[in-house]
């Protein structure tokens, strides 16, 4: 089971940490964490994704909201989310294949931001499986080295206010 979780925290140093600790000491496993700052410089959101049986991770937004700097801890649905991600994704591309490759691409928006004679280096932005989508899209093209931010995570704003007003 998978669960994902939205954190605003203190923005002071450690806290990530002390997540990442407490995380850790539970033996939960990690499959992202991703921490930036909010639109208040004095707080911190973090999006964190852990797995495990149903049983121990019920326990994990309780665990994490009595955490001293812990502001405020959500559970959210995937369906009840607005997330992203970004990947940079580095390919062996010979001249006779990038426009290959610079169409498939464009194709899913994905936009070269390094080139040299020997490959090139994309960026993709975009849900988790549409960052997926593209890597399983370039694999037969060689890929060198890919970074991945890990999933980033907001409540939907929209489907909140629709609630309060039924």
């Amino acid at each position: 089971m998978i669960k994902m979780i939205s954190l605003l925290v203190r923005n002071r140093p450690g806290v990530l940490s002390h997540v990442a600790g407490l995380v850790a000491r539970r033996g939960y496993n990690v499959e992202s964490i991703a921490a930036g700052p909010t639109e208040n410089e004095s707080r911190t959101r973090i999006s964190l994704v852990v797995s495990g049986n149903e049983q121990a991770l019920s326990q994990v937004t309780k665990q994490l909201g009595k955490l001293i700097d812990c502001i405020e801890v959500r559970d959210l649905k995937y369906s009840e989310a607005v997330t992203g991600e970004v990947a940079l994704v580095t390919l062996e591309a010979p001249p006779e294949k990038r426009l290959e490759i610079m169409a498939l691409a464009n194709t899913f928006g994905a936009r070269v931001v390094d080139l040299d004679e020997a490959g090139l280096t994309l960026q993709v932005v975009g849900s988790i499986n549409m960052v997926d989508m593209v890597i399983t899209g370039l694999a037969h093209y060689r890929i060198k080295s890919m970074a991945r931010t890990g999933l980033v995570a907001l409540p939907m704003d929209s489907r909140e206010n629709r609630e309060r007003m039924l």
